[in-house]
């Protein structure tokens, strides 16, 4: 641990150079949309034609339509199809055909970080094979802006949930979409999310309370999570007895099975500003449908919040998420006063207090521990990590701080890997988003106006 003062004029002007090319709006859209991908022997979907003549001719539309995010659901024996003909740069490698796989992939023009698989904790075959396959949800965080000094992410869910209306469907399936609640709350604290997916669930049938329990899911330092298409065809108002679409679907008033959930962030401020169901655009050359459900369209606009942002992020997608918006998101005008790193050959923790008492501590407790004391109108303003390679992963291995004053404070080793972060004009960093275990594995800082 070395605590050092310097000018650093060149660090200086080539971050708040950074800081000004920043993008703090704009817009993304997605589609939801299951593919029929069950084996033909299995399940002709009640679709005409060939089922991997299908499976391309949607890959091509995928990418002929420029959609930024496509989640893909029963994506399982005729995924090659799909991705012969897609040219999207981001795409998830299967997890297999039935029963290997999960059906859930994604294709995307924005790339993302930590891209997770998780198996359901319950399934059901009272009435359809559900447990034939390992069915769950994926998590992504998706960089819908990466600049490097402001960057905005936005955590995407893919899920099937199980199917039937028998008694032992419906618990399991609530206990499915129960699962993805629990999961954001631990794993998406802080952060702005979006939910599509095959839930299998209506409003109208009375046994389905999984997705009216998704809109009641806390989270009590940011927006709460919205229906998409209640937000904007039934002005968020729950509709007591929607028709049921046809496919493809007459209008965008009925409900299907497929849904878009989302909510913002004190980051991120997301609104959703079109829905509709896009299979007029999703069919075979002879005007016959592609797939047995209708896909869903949602646009999206987006907006940096106003007074909390973030860096974008550094390092590994290894050990377990945490973020200190919640907390700094009810603390008005959060200023570090103390900075505390530990470190010894590499990055093991760090760490702030602010003015307030209110302290973040994120790694392990290896290393020489040091701290720099801020003045009353000092502040901390830039920052630089290096990683490494570690045990076959990449975490931190160093950090450097540098106040407003020209002061700073390093840990760990320095090595070839390095990037460098600054505060917009007139903010400071005051906290902390990132994944850590014994050590930091990855790691962004959150700002917030001086």
């Amino acid at each position: 641990m070395k605590l050092s003062v310097s000018t650093l004029a060149a660090f200086s002007s080539a971050l708040l150079f950074q800081g000004a090319l920043a993008t703090t709006s704009g817009n993304f859209d997605i589609l939801a949309i299951n593919v029929a991908g069950l084996p033909a022997i299995l399940n002709d979907n009640g679709v005409p034609g060939d089922k991997a003549a299908n499976a391309a001719t949607m890959g091509a539309k995928f990418s002929e339509y420029g959609i930024d995010v496509v989640q893909l659901q029963e994506d399982f024996n005729y995924h090659a199809h799909i991705y012969r003909t897609n040219t999207h740069p981001h795409r998830t490698a299967t997890s297999g055909g039935v029963p290997f796989g999960s059906g859930l992939n994604t294709v995307s023009y924005l790339s993302w970080v930590d891209f997770r698989r998780i198996k359901w904790n319950k399934c059901s075959d009272a009435s359809q094979s559900d447990c034939l396959t390992p069915k769950g949800f994926t998590f992504m965080r998706v960089a819908i802006s990466s600049d490097s000094s402001t960057a905005a992410y936005v955590d995407f869910y893919n899920l099937h949930a199980d199917a039937g209306v028998e008694p032992g469907d419906l618990d399991a399936r609530n206990d499915n979409i129960n699962q993805v609640a629990d999961y954001i709350a631990t794993w998406s604290k802080g952060n702005a999310v979006v939910v599509a997916g095959d839930f299998n669930s209506r409003y109208t049938r009375t046994g389905d309370t999984g997705i009216r329990g998704l809109l009641a899911s806390g989270n009590p330092t940011g927006p709460q999570l919205k229906d998409a298409w209640v937000e904007l065809l039934y002005n968020n108002v729950i509709p007591q007895s929607p028709s049921s679409c046809g496919n493809p679907a007459a209008n965008d008033l009925c409900e299907i099975v497929d849904k878009v959930f989302y909510r913002g962030s004190p980051l991120l401020n997301l609104q959703a500003t079109d829905f509709r169901y896009d299979a007029s655009r999703f069919l075979q050359a002879d005007g016959n449908i592609l797939t047995d459900h209708n896909p869903v369209f949602v646009n999206f606009t987006w907006s940096s919040g106003a007074s909390l942002r973030q860096s974008s992020l550094f390092g590994g997608p290894h050990g377990n998420w945490f973020s200190d918006v919640p907390v700094l998101a009810g603390i008005n005008k959060p200023k570090t006063a103390t900075i505390t790193f530990r470190g010894g050959s590499r990055l093991d923790s760090v760490g702030l207090t602010l003015a307030d008492g209110t302290t973040f501590t994120h790694g392990g407790t290896g290393g020489t521990a040091g701290s720099m004391t801020l003045g009353a109108t000092e502040y901390w303003t830039q920052a630089e990590l290096c990683s490494g390679q570690r045990s076959g992963r990449t975490r931190n291995f160093y950090v450097r701080a540098v106040t407003s004053s020209g002061r700073s404070l390093t840990a760990g080793s320095a090595t070839s890997d390095c990037q460098t972060f600054a505060a917009p004009n007139g903010w400071q960093i005051v906290g902390f988003v990132g994944q850590d275990g014994t050590e930091v594995d990855q790691l962004a800082f959150v700002y917030a106006p001086r």
